[in-house]
């Protein structure tokens, strides 16, 4: 078995990289979309289960995902020897009935009560990792009133929470550059923001953690996911790359992120078995000189999302 196999002798998908001390195959999954699936559960556990057989051994998860369902459906699904890489997030809790479905839990007290929330739900004595979404960027809510904390004092409960044996090690999500270049003092192992071909406005943060050892874990990694973010597969040479690769554009989108830097990890998420093939087979698409070039002078557009 070399590093480029999981134990099971199975090809890691687009190859491995570093996260958390562990290496892990680039391409992973994002379990959101099995919210999707809420009335059929065998059908989520199955499609993990899928995920896990292609080589995927690293999980982006997050207690407010489906009010619990999903980590429900993680713990249920994944074994001790598929040796599973499991990432969750705090900074927020589900709200249901709400007219926005997550209220924000940036205090303290309120990390470490989703620390414990997600410890419960996940069925573990620890998390793998938990990135800390401060929502300082990217789409989507904005803290306001009490909920604007200060990250020293955010980064010393996830410390604490990781000296204590609850927290393997702490990720950040959501954050400017000045943000990331004032958390990197605690051990900082992975960066989630929204990133793609056409939204690269936060490169500067990919190059510094590139230069740090610091996993870039793009989210929206096609866009399109809110009105007014850009689709990587409405773009033209997208498409023209796609059509000569005779691959689709969401396949190309995501096989520049792999090509783009050597710290990308990928999460796609899906519902779909076949969506899921697709993406775990992103990892075999070769971008050659040409197709590579053409792709970078895509021009990168800053979205423009309403907050709230």
């Amino acid at each position: 078995m070399t590093p480029e196999a999981t134990s099971d002798s199975v090809p890691r998908p687009g190859g491995t990289g570093p996260l958390a001390g562990r290496t892990v195959s680039r391409i992973g999954y994002g379990a959101m979309q099995l919210e999707r699936l809420h009335d059929r559960r065998d059908d989520a556990v199955a499609l993990l289960r899928r995920a896990v057989e292609g080589g995927v051994d690293h999980v982006d998860t997050a207690e407010f995902y489906g009010s619990g369902f999903v980590n429900e459906v993680i713990r249920e699904a994944l074994r001790p020897e598929d040796d599973v890489l499991v990432v969750t997030k705090v900074g927020a809790d589900s709200n249901p009935g709400g007219q926005v479905p997550l209220r924000l839990a940036q205090r303290p007290e309120e990390l470490r009560a989703s620390v414990e929330d997600n410890l419960r739900s996940l069925g573990v004595e620890r998390l793998d990792v938990v990135n800390l979404r401060r929502l300082d960027t990217g789409p989507g809510l904005r803290p306001e009133g009490d909920q604007v904390v200060d990250l020293d004092d955010q980064l010393a409960t996830l410390t604490a929470l990781r000296d204590e044996g609850k927290i393997g090690a702490i990720g950040l999500s959501s954050v400017t550059l000045d943000t990331l270049r004032r958390a990197l003092p605690a051990g900082i192992v992975c960066v989630q923001n929204a990133y793609s071909l056409v939204a690269r406005d936060d490169e500067p943060l990919l190059e510094l953690c590139a230069a740090e050892g610091v996993a870039w874990v793009p989210f929206f990694p096609l866009g399109g996911a809110f009105p007014g973010l850009p689709k990587v597969t409405d773009d033209p040479t997208v498409q023209d790359v796609a059509a000569a690769l005779g691959a689709t554009p969401s396949q190309v989108g995501l096989a520049w992120l792999l090509h783009h830097a050597p710290n990308v990890l990928l999460i796609p998420g899906t519902a779909d078995a076949a969506h899921l093939e697709a993406n775990i087979a992103v990892g075999d698409i070769a971008l050659d000189a040409t197709a590579l070039g053409a792709l970078d002078a895509v021009t990168s557009r800053s979205y423009d999302v309403p907050i709230g």
